[in-house]
């Protein structure tokens, strides 16, 4: 009445073949997400370190503002005439060209 069950794959190719589509999901994983975060963290980087006085800049809160002064971990915007705030310099999100500014008001 009972029958004997036996295995599929027998050898070394039944531990590979399982582990295969966790290896795949991985490799994707890593080419779909974590590749182009570390590109865009990279890009956001150099523009941090490229920043000059006078460069007209958002910052993460949506804070738009000339850089007034450079400091090492700071920078002070003037967002609008006698009105300077400071904020981090990786707070930076985005670099506008210039006259934007003028543009807003």
């Amino acid at each position: 009445m009972i029958s004997n069950a036996y295995a599929q794959l027998t050898g070394g190719d039944a531990g590979f073949m399982g582990l295969l589509p966790i290896v795949l999901m991985f490799v994707l994983l890593y080419f779909l997400m974590i590749r182009p975060q570390m590109k865009r963290a990279k890009e956001h980087k150099q523009m941090v370190e490229a920043l000059q006085k006078g460069d007209e800049v958002v910052t993460g809160g949506g804070v738009v503002g000339r850089i007034s002064e450079m400091g090492e971990a700071f920078v002070s915007l003037e967002i609008a005439p006698n009105t300077v705030i400071s904020v981090q310099r990786a707070a930076v999100q985005t670099l506008l060209p210039k006259g934007t500014m003028k543009s807003l008001k």
